[in-house]
Order: structure tokens, then sequence, then C-alpha cells
């Protein structure tokens, strides 16, 4: 009960900055890797489907961003299949309307907090709202969840700069919202929100995938620390074609409608 706890807090980084800035230089660390064994162990991590064996990772944070063998996670080729962007639980917001809240990383938030501006939420309007947990068992890597094309990216939170419009005049603390990666996708000729959700107030999200052009199944980033994906679908576009739950990264949640 103490390593689950202890361990939690390494990654998700929720406690005072102080202690989170700590607790991410000891991860990082190689202090950290008599830990590696008792965390897998814990977490019941598979690392036959990892590229790495246990002994080969030096840092907590090597083996919690561990990457996967490339025919571990396959990736639907169903036609307009819309696939996990990585292993979570996954929940859903329907219907929203600007009022419509959800809580992410233990904040509730509306979508127009999540992307930063009333502007950029508008389009969602009446749409969905994908909402994909990710716990210390998963892997921790993001892909993309259908081809694209990618307008837009931005930073929001803390380290975020400058504060955004919206917090300055609403007073939506701007400074205690979790760091997060705001992509803007162009699913033919239909936006699509894709964000990750990181540690509060740090910098824990790095994004691997530079291209303008995106596929279903390619990997976009990951977490350091911290770990939550949400993805704004909007009215009409989106249907699911299973249950929400646990999904693996690739598996086909539902179909996109053109």
């Amino acid at each position: 009960m103490i390593r689950t706890k202890f361990y939690r807090k390494v990654f998700e980084l929720n406690g005072h900055p102080i202690i989170a800035k700590g607790l991410r230089s000891f991860a990082q660390s190689k202090v950290s890797k008599p830990f590696i064994g008792s965390f897998a162990k814990l977490y019941k991590l598979n690392m036959e489907e990892a590229t790495r064996g246990l002994r080969d990772y030096g840092t907590l944070h090597d083996i919690f961003t561990r990457e996967l063998k490339a025919d571990a996670r396959p990736v639907s080729d169903s036609p307009d299949a819309f696939v996990s962007p990585c292993d979570a639980y996954l929940s859903v917001v329907d219907d929203l309307t600007p009022e419509s809240t959800f809580m992410v990383k233990g904040q509730d938030y509306t979508v127009e907090e999540l992307l930063g501006s009333r502007e950029k939420a508008a389009p969602y309007s009446g749409g969905k709202v994908l909402i994909f947990y990710l716990s210390p068992t998963d892997y921790h890597r993001v892909h993309v969840p259908i081809d694209a094309t990618v307008e837009d990216v931005y930073t929001l939170g803390r380290h975020a700069d400058p504060v955004n419009e919206l917090g300055l005049t609403h007073g939506l603390r701007p400074l205690t919202r979790n760091y997060r990666l705001v992509s803007r996708f162009d699913v033919a000729g239909s936006p699509l929100a894709h964000v990750m959700v990181g540690a509060l107030n740090v910098n824990s999200i790095v994004r691997t995938n530079m291209n303008d052009v995106v596929h279903r199944g390619d990997p976009y980033g990951y977490f350091s620390f911290g770990s939550t994906v949400v993805v704004c679908v909007p009215k009409g576009k989106f249907s699911f074609t299973r249950e929400k739950g646990p999904v693996k990264m690739g598996e086909e949640i539902g179909k996109w409608h053109s």
C-alpha cells in the first residue's frame, strides 16, 4: 500500500511543487534504478511486449516511458476506423454544451477551459469528449487515432507563455491548471482536438511526431509524468463500435463519419 502511494506520487507529481520537483528528479536519476523491479512487479508490467528487458532500463522514468515491439499493438485497418490513441480506461461525455464539465487529473474542465478559448471550443458544441485515463500500469506513449492534417499545436498550463486571455478575463485559474499539449487536427475537413494532459504545473509531455500529415496509429508523443488524453469530436462525426472501459492503443473504438 505504501509503495503504491509512493509510485503514484512519483508518476502523477500531484503534490506540492517542491515535492513534485524532487520526485521528478528522483525518477529520472540512476538512484531510482533499484526500484524498477518492484515497480514492474507491483503493476504487473508485461515486459514481453517491451523492446528492452527489465535489466536494460536505467531509471524509473525509462521504464515508465518504455517503447513496445512493433507487433504488440496492432492498429485496426477497418474502413473509417477511429482507434484508441493509447492504453487507458475510456470515459465519455456526450452532447456537449458550454456548461458541460468533466474531470481530468482531479480538476473540472469545460471544453473552453481545456482548449483555451471560446472560439477554439465552438466547433465541438453538441459533440463528444473522449477521456482516456492512463494508470501506472499502462503503456504511456500516445498515438494518432485517425488520418489527419495537423493544423495547430500549442501548450497551456503554468509553463505555457503567455497566460491565455480566457483565464485572465474570466478567472479560470490559468496558473493552477495541468500542463497540456493541444493539437488541432483536420480530418477530411472537420476539426478534431487531441489533448495530452500532463502533471500539474509541470512540462511533462514530449511530442515526438512533427509531421504535418499524420496517420492512424502513428506515434505522436509520450508522457514523462502525469497522464490523461482527451479527444474532442464535433457533433455527428463519431459513433462508437465498442463499449467504454479498458482500451488498448490501436483498437477500433468507433467510426468517423465524413
